[in-house]
C-alpha cells in the first residue's frame, strides 16, 4: 500500500487508513521521507501490534526512501536513522534512493529551487547505502526512477546490486524496455502510479479515463482499477496502490483469483503510451540534467511526456 498523497493527509487520517489496511490483509507499506507519512505509519503499526492485529513488526514489509537533500555520502546514514526513529523500528525491509538527484542539504520538500540542484555522486551515495545494509538498518537497498543507463552505471561498481527499482508503471506507461532490463539483471520492478494517480497535482486522468480499459473492465465484470492492478501483477511487478477508502482497499486486493485473457492482454499492449510524470522539477539549464532526455536517458521517454498538465507540485513516489 502506498502512502504518498498531496496535499499531505493528517496524521490521524493516515493512521486510520493504515489500520484499516492491516485489518484487510495489507502487509507491504511504502513510505518516504518526503511523504510525511513515516511517523503516522510507525504509530499505526505500533497500535496494530498493541491491538493484536499483528504479532510483531516482522509481519510487515516496509519500504522507505532517501530524499534528494540527503543524497550525499555523509548524510545517508543519518537520514535512514531519522526514518527509523519516525517509524519506531530497528530496520526497514527496503531502502531506496528516491531520485538520481542530489539537492542542497536542508529541508525535505518538493519542488525546491533549481539553484539547489547539485551533481549526483552515485558511487559515494550507493556506498553509503551499502553500509546501511551491512549494518542491518536496511534488509535490502535499491533505487527509484532510475533509467537503464543509470542502472547499468550503478551495476558497474556496486558491491551490493540494487534489489529493486521503483518506477511509474501502468497500462498507459508500460516501461517495456526498462522492465526487460531489470528482469535480465535480477532487479525487481516496483510499480507506482498503477492507476495514473488520478486527482493528484502530479498525476493524470488518462489511465482511469481509457476507453479500452473501461471496455475490458465492463466485459470482465471488474472495476477499471482492478484491470490495471491485475495487469501490473501479471507482469511480475510489485504493485503499489494508494487508497484511504476501505471499499476501494478491498477491491484493490481482489486481483489474485482471476486473470486477463490473451485477447485482453493484447488489447492493453496496443494502448498508445503516455508518460504521466515528466520530472521537470529536476531539470535546469544550470544543473546536471539540462533537459528531460538527460534525466531519463531515453528519447522515447521524453517524446511520450504530456506537458499539457504540467504540475506545480511533484510526483511523490
Amino acid at each position: 500500500m502506498g502512502t504518498a498523497v498531496y496535499p499531505f493527509a493528517g496524521s490521524e487520517t493516515m493512521q486510520a487508513a493504515i489500520l484499516s489496511a492491516i485489518k484487510l490483509g495489507y502487509r507491504h507499506f511504502d513510505t518516504a521521507a518526503l511523504y510525511q507519512s513515516e511517523r503516522p505509519l510507525g504509530e499505526a503499526v505500533a497500535k496494530a501490534i498493541s491491538m493484536g492485529l499483528l504479532k510483531s513488526r516482522d509481519e510487515l514489509f516496509i519500504t522507505s526512501k532517501l530524499w534528494c537533500s540527503d543524497a550525499h555520502r555523509d548524510r545517508v546514514m543519518g537520514a535512514l536513522q531519522t526514518t527509523l526513529r519516525n517509524l519506531q523500528m530497528d530496520y526497514v525491509d527496503l531502502y531506496l534512493i528516491h531520485w538520481p538527484v542530489s539537492a542542497k542539504p536542508g529541508k525535505i520538500n518538493l519542488p525546491f529551487p533549481k539553484d539547489e540542484i547539485e551533481e549526483f555522486d552515485m558511487r559515494s551515495v550507493w556506498e553509503a547505502m551499502e553500509e546501511c545494509k551491512r549494518l542491518g538498518l536496511a534488509k535490502s537497498i535499491g533505487v527509484s526512477n532510475f533509467s537503464c543507463k543509470k542502472l547499468e552505471h550503478l551495476l558497474s561498481f556496486a558491491k551490493i546490486p540494487p534489489a529493486a527499482n521503483q518506477v511509474e508503471v501502468n497500462p498507459l506507461w508500460q516501461q517495456k524496455k526498462l522492465r526487460e532490463f531489470c528482469v535480465q539483471k535480477g532487479i525487481q520492478v516496483c510499480a507506482y502510479s498503477p492507476l495514473g494517480a488520478k486527482g493528484t497535482l502530479w498525476g493524470t486522468d488518462q489511465v482511469m479515463g481509457s476507453k479500452m480499459l473501461q471496455d475490458i473492465a465492463q466485459a470482465k465484470g471488474k472495476s477499471l482499477a482492478q484491470i490495471c492492478l491485475r495487469w501490473v501483477f501479471e507482469q511480475g511487478d510489485c504493485v503499489l496502490v494508494k487508497s484511504f477508502n476501505e471499499e476501494r482497499m478491498k477491491q484493490n486486493l481482489d486481483i489474485i483469483n482471476w486473470e486477463l485473457s490473451d485477447d485482453e492482454r493484447e488489447k492493453i499492449d496496443q494502448i498508445p503510451q503516455r508518460k504521466g510524470f515528466p520530472g521537470l522539477e529536476f531539470v535546469s539549464s544550470d544543473g546536471p540534467y539540462k533537459n528531460l532526455e538527460e534525466l531519463w536517458d531515453d528519447f522515447e521517454q521524453t517524446e511520450a511526456v504530456d506537458l499539457s498538465g504540467e504540475a506545480g507540485a511533484s510526483q511523490q513516489i
